[in-house]
């Protein structure tokens, strides 16, 4: 793969708005996980939400798009001054050879969630403003961001569940290598809603207590929401990073559970290294997946011991924004930016007591070195996984 240069990026998350605020809590080994209920769901878990979502001024000509979800996306938008990055590229490369990849996996269901209490008591007929296909159709992110800015370039949402926004910077990689376009937008939105919060709590994912990926004790996850963004562009002027290598793999093993052995993980992190010729010995941190689930974090562990050995610092950051799920893939890239340019390897939160089964270097503390390579996994439900390799050079 022909190094691809990430031009600017930015995320948003339980951490706060913008790079600032997130190197900020990593450095400092600050979670934004608090014990909170959100809307109906008054489950007694740690979330990660993301402040000011409510209070965004929205444009009156997008009115249609208004949702939790497009909000969210928004105040990523406008973090770090990412906005005049993206028109920055609109006018160098044209508005048509600037595509949009986004990922997601419940879009703006809550705005359906909610339409649903206000149906006719008659009819049952759901109210006539709820525009599905501007909130909650998957489609309706790319097509907000879409039209936010005027791109007429080839758009896509990934939903392959938290693997999504991983996902996304292989398809603008692929487009940009055929010449289809000479910029892409990509990242991922994923908002809290009443759908995931019950939904990971019927499947007996979600921890009563604080995620505590890699902990011999951990009982699962903590739900987060977040949005994340990045502009990579074909001969970029200035460059934040280089993606380097992007492994996908599709293993099908189960609907919800990993392959108990990490085959399909173990195969995304050698595609990736592979594309990025890098031997495993060159990457100086790995952001794990790290859900906080027993059986996640003992497979992810078993395919990075295969792949790695057990000498690489690795941790995972969900223990500081949550799960962010169609996100994680997007905020974990932005993370693994992060720690290029400033070299630190975030410290995994929350644990008590390592699990001594899982053969990692695991790191409990931040460790502050020079960064060349970093790699960050996202796996998703169905064996869908992705690993990326990110440098500070080409």
């Amino acid at each position: 793969m022909r190094p691809l240069a990430v031009s600017d990026f930015t995320l948003v998350s339980a951490l706060g708005h913008g790079r600032g605020a997130t190197l900020a809590a990593l450095r400092e080994g600050r979670s934004g996980l608090r014990r909170r209920d959100f809307e109906t769901a008054a489950l007694g878990t740690w979330i990660g939400v993301v402040e000011g979502i409510e209070a965004v001024a929205w444009d009156a000509g997008l009115a249609a798009y208004d949702c939790r979800n497009n909000r969210l996306a928004e105040l990523g938008l406008r973090a770090d001054g990412f906005t005049a990055s993206v028109e920055r590229v609109r006018a160098r490369f044209g508005a048509a050879r600037v595509g949009v990849f986004l990922g997601t996996s419940t879009s703006g269901i809550l705005q359906t969630e909610l339409a649903y209490r206000r149906r006719d008591a008659a009819s049952g007929a759901l109210p006539a403003d709820l525009h599905y296909a501007q909130t909650h159709n998957t489609y309706s992110l790319a097509r907000y961001v879409r039209e936010r800015f005027a791109l007429q370039g080839p758009a896509a949402v990934v939903s392959t569940a938290c693997s999504s926004s991983a996902k996304v910077f292989g398809q603008a990689a692929r487009m940009i290598e055929l010449g289809l376009v000479d910029a892409a937008l990509v990242g991922g939105v994923d908002s809290l809603c009443l759908t995931t919060l019950y939904g990971f709590s019927a499947l007996e994912l979600v921890s009563s207590d604080i995620c505590r990926p890699f902990d011999a004790a951990r009982k699962g996850l903590s739900i987060g929401e977040a949005a994340a963004f990045a502009l990579v562009e074909r001969d970029a002027p200035v460059a934040q990073g280089w993606l380097l290598g992007c492994g996908e793999s599709s293993d099908g093993h189960h609907m919800s559970s990993p392959h108990p052995q990490g085959l399909g993980a173990a195969m995304a992190m050698r595609q990736a290294l592979a594309q990025a010729g890098c031997e495993p010995a060159a990457i100086d941190y790995i952001n794990l997946h790290g859900t906080g689930t027993p059986g996640n974090d003992a497979a992810e562990a078993q395919a990075v011991n295969v792949v790695f050995g057990a000498a690489t610092p690795c941790s995972s950051t969900k223990g500081h924004t949550g799960h962010t799920l169609g996100a994680a893939g997007g905020v974990e890239a932005a993370i693994a930016l992060l720690a290029l340019q400033h070299g630190i390897a975030p410290a995994g939160l929350n644990v008590q007591q390592l699990d001594p089964a899982l053969q990692v270097d695991y790191l409990l503390q931040p460790r502050h070195a020079p960064l060349r390579r970093v790699a960050s996994n996202s796996f998703g439900f169905g064996g869908s996984n992705c690993c990326l390799v990110f440098g500070a050079d080409a």
